[in-house]
C-alpha cells in the first residue's frame, strides 16, 4: 500500500442517489476500515445565489448529477467496496479498469463557483426598489452574474439614464 498512490475516480450513481451513495461508501471504509484506500468521496456541488419576488436565497446544486468523486488507492477489494455499494452502477472508464482523473481535470472541479439565477432577462421591464432611483420603473440591459449587478435604462424628467443597481435590488414587473 505505501508504494500506491491514491488517485480520485468518478463512480456513475443512479440520478438523485448521489448523496446516499456517498453517506453509505463511508459507512462501509468506516465498517470495513478501509481508511487508507478509500479516502474522501465528494460530490461536486455550486452555490447559486435565486432571485425571486425580491429574495435573494442561496442553494447549492450539484455541478454533476449523477456522479461522485472517490479518492482511493485501486485494489481489488477498495473497487469491490465502491462497485457494490447501493446505487453505484459502475466507474468511469472501460469496463475492467476505472480511470483516474488527471491533475488538470481535479484543478478545474476544484474551482467554487458562485452563480446567480434572476427570473427576469435582458429586457424585462423591472421595478428599483432600493436607492435614490427606488420606485422608477427601467428595462434590463445586462445582467452581470460575476459581479452582482443589472444594468438598466431609466426614463425619468424625459429623458433615459443609464443606471446599474445590484441584483437584488430590483424584482420584475
Amino acid at each position: 500500500m505505501a508504494n500506491q498512490e491514491a488517485n480520485w475516480y468518478v463512480v456513475h450513481t443512479y440520478s438523485g442517489y448521489e448523496n446516499k451513495v456517498a453517506t453509505n461508501l463511508e459507512k462501509m471504509v468506516e465498517n470495513h476500515r478501509l481508511h487508507d484506500f478509500i479516502q474522501e468521496v465528494k460530490i461536486p456541488t455550486e452555490r447559486v445565489i435565486e432571485v425571486t419576488n425580491n429574495k435573494r436565497k442561496e442553494i447549492e446544486r450539484k455541478l454533476f448529477p449523477g456522479y461522485v468523486l472517490v479518492k482511493m488507492v485501486m485494489t481489488d477489494e477498495s473497487w469491490y467496496i465502491v462497485r457494490n455499494t447501493r446505487g453505484v452502477t459502475g466507474f468511469v472508464g472501460s469496463s475492467n479498469k476505472p480511470i483516474p482523473l488527471s491533475q488538470e481535470e481535479i484543478d478545474n472541479l476544484g474551482v467554487d463557483l458562485d452563480t446567480i439565477d434572476v427570473d427576469y432577462a435582458i429586457g424585462d421591464n423591472v421595478k428599483i426598489n432600493e436607492g435614490p432611483l427606488a420606485g422608477y420603473i427601467g428595462v434590463v440591459e445586462g445582467i452581470d452574474s460575476e459581479h452582482q449587478k443589472v444594468k438598466l435604462k431609466v426614463s425619468m424628467f424625459g429623458r433615459e439614464t443609464s443606471a446599474e443597481l445590484d441584483i437584488s435590488g430590483v424584482t420584475p414587473v
